[in-house]
């Protein structure tokens, strides 16, 4: 009889199978912390949350300080003049809160949803600036009032497409609040400025201040 002189080669090779260590398996805390991290992550890389909400109480604030110096003016020039020197300090104020807010939570103003935000308000706030020229010359400057909030409010609920949602809310509330001007009494024009650049920033600026980090 023939003996095999290495039986062990005939024995059958079944890997073993490694068990998973204890520290490998995740809890579900830790998971429920990990899909946290990542759905925040995932919204601070699709908006914009750069929107200073003390910023705008603040611009609201000097808005109806160029409202009530407005109202005294009798020559729509310098009816003009005070809304336009308002608009220079507005922002002023802005791009400084903006650029506080953003360096303060570390985020870029200059890539992904914060140049989208920019591409989407500047080119109805350009198209507004060319009509100020256009209408003041025409002698049409009782119709400023209605374009600004509208076109102001176009521009904010595009660029709030990338940010928080109050943002194109507040955006439809000034769109609505110009239409109301252009079809309302020329008197109650620099009426509409104050409640619109003045009130609705002050008030949503408030909201997006104490939910949205100042």
């Amino acid at each position: 009889m023939r003996v095999l002189r290495y039986p062990c080669l005939m024995l059958e090779h079944r890997p073993r199978r490694r068990q998973p260590h204890a520290s490998f398996r995740p809890s579900h805390a830790r998971a429920v912390e990990d899909l946290r991290f990542i759905r925040e992550t995932m919204e601070r890389s699709s908006s914009f949350t750069a929107v200073p909400g003390w910023g705008q109480v603040a611009m609201g604030a000097t808005a109806l300080g160029a409202a009530w110096i407005a109202r005294l003016q009798v020559h729509p020039a310098a009816w003009l003049q005070v809304w336009l020197g308002e608009a220079v300090v507005a922002g002023a104020i802005v791009l400084s809160a903006i650029w506080s807010k953003a360096q303060k939570t570390g985020l870029p103003l200059t890539s992904g949803p914060g140049r989208k935000f920019a591409l989407n308000f500047l080119p109805p706030v350009v198209a507004g600036a060319l009509l100020t020229v256009v209408l003041f010359h025409a002698g049409l400057v009782h119709t400023l009032p209605g374009i600004w909030l509208l076109l102001y409010g176009t521009g904010v609920v595009a660029a709030g497409a990338f940010s928080v949602t109050s943002v194109p809310v507040m955006g439809s509330c000034f769109m609505l609040m110009g239409a109301a001007a252009l079809f309302s009494p020329a008197a109650w024009g620099n009426a509409y400025m104050a409640a619109g650049f003045g009130g609705l920033h002050i008030v949503f600026g408030t909201w997006i201040a104490r939910r949205h980090g100042g």
